[in-house]
């Protein structure tokens, strides 16, 4: 007796057309969403640009250009040049580093100690950091404001870094989920080997929790870079602006009466590329950091 043995590709060719068609449509009505979202959240970055490469006579035209017709890429040397371009991204810079290092070394120490330590209302006191995650920024801003001027703070750079190295409760909450997640046995045989609380976070949970961190000083680069609101709120010296609060104010003193529409899209396009490249550089980190922290959450 002769065993007939059927190939799979044979198997998917004796099938009719609309089945073989029908097991690829659910995959294919996902992509097409995805595709149609992704030119959504594009198009208004294509029409940036666009707009930072026109001739000011053309900015208007109707119907309006995508492909600007001449280029003028001139328009980005005009606008660094029209403000203290470098002087805002130094404090642009220096905001967002306070920020990076504050939040995440601050969050990294808090969520050690509720993961690790025992103490009198440990449990309580974490329920009550989550619980600040409620609060939107505008209950806040007041009393905050109030507090930092009778400290002297306002029209200084304090008050946008200084309270996150009291920690962030999304950070403190997402490294907490991490350290529960590596084993105690690790922390004991650290301790026979006589090895400090700082020495078993620094030498054995740290290289534990590498993705969240990745993940959270993106997160917090990102956050601090494109802050708006709280430089607004408490920088009055045109000197101490970062960058946000000069694309607000942007001014063109080269040609007075002038739209400045083209110079202010060439400055936003500057403006955007560090988040952006940051994000393309380190999204394995990013996307690890946040797919590890689903599972071990």
């Amino acid at each position: 007796m002769n065993a007939t043995f059927v190939t799979p590709r044979a198997k998917i060719r004796s099938l009719s057309w609309w089945t073989r068609v029908s097991r690829y449509l659910p995959g294919l009505g996902a992509h097409l969403v995805l595709m149609l979202g992704s030119l959504v959240v594009l198009a208004p970055v294509a029409w940036m640009v666009s707009m930072s490469l026109k001739d000011v006579n053309h900015l208007f035209d109707f119907p309006p250009q995508w492909i600007p017709n001449p280029i003028r890429w001139d328009n980005y040397v005009r606008a660094l040049t029209a403000m203290p371009f470098w002087r805002y991204a130094l404090n642009t810079i220096f905001v967002t580093a306070m920020s990076m290092i504050g939040s995440v070394g601050s969050s990294l120490v808090i969520a050690y100690g509720f993961a690790r330590l025992r103490f009198p209302g440990r449990d309580q006191l974490f329920l009550l950091v989550l619980a600040t995650m409620m609060l939107p920024f505008q209950v806040t801003m007041v009393p905050t404001f109030i507090l930092f001027r009778y400290l002297r703070w306002v029209d200084t750079f304090l008050p946008l870094f200084v309270p996150l190295f009291f920690g962030r409760a999304f950070f403190i909450f997402l490294l907490r989920q991490f350290f529960l997640s590596v084993p105690k046995e690790l922390d004991e045989a650290a301790r026979i080997d006589g090895c400090s609380s700082w020495g078993i976070l620094t030498r054995i949970l740290v290289p534990q929790v590498k993705p969240a961190l990745a993940a959270l000083a993106i997160f917090s680069f990102i956050w601090a870079w494109d802050d708006f609101m709280h430089p607004l709120i408490y920088i009055n010296s045109s000197a101490k602006w970062t960058l946000t609060l000069a694309l607000n104010g942007f001014q063109s003193p080269l040609e007075p009466g002038a739209p400045v529409i083209h110079l202010m899209m060439a400055a936003s396009v500057v403006v955007a590329l560090p988040p952006v490249l940051v994000f393309f550089f380190a999204q394995r980190y990013f996307i690890q950091g946040v797919v590890v922290s689903g599972i071990k959450g």
